[in-house]
């Protein structure tokens, strides 16, 4: 990325990289990248690295601000990358049913243990 910054003539200010899924929308990095008004220029190898959905809206609204986002490689196949959505979506909601499950089975441990120290004072 940074070789084809300079290549194109960018002077490359700051890398941000941020471990999270396109489809989430708590990722504290890009929301300040974007609410940063000396943003010139994002450069993101595919647009789904910025966000899965809503690129456009994204895109659209930094050029009005004067920003520029340049897709180093667009998508080329749409089925293709339809089918990465949906794995995405799968793979993300699969995630939470999971993230829910666990919670559920915490909370329910929390609560036995919570009755059990009650009956052992009894």
């Amino acid at each position: 990325m940074v070789s084809y910054c300079a290549a194109k003539g960018y002077r490359v200010d700051e890398i941000i990289k941020e471990c999270a899924s396109g489809l989430n929308d708590k990722r504290p990095k890009l929301i300040k990248m974007l609410n940063n008004t000396d943003v010139t220029c994002i450069v993101v190898e595919h647009h789904d690295r910025l966000t899965r959905f809503g690129f456009n809206y994204i895109q659209n609204w930094m050029n009005e601000r004067g920003c520029l986002i340049e897709v180093i490689n667009p998508a080329t196949n749409d089925k293709d990358e339809l089918m990465k959505d949906f794995v995405s979506l799968v793979t993300s909601f699969t995630a939470r049913l999971y993230g829910l499950r666990r919670s559920k089975r915490r909370t329910e441990r929390l609560i036995k243990e919570l009755n059990d120290e009650n009956n052992s004072l009894k």
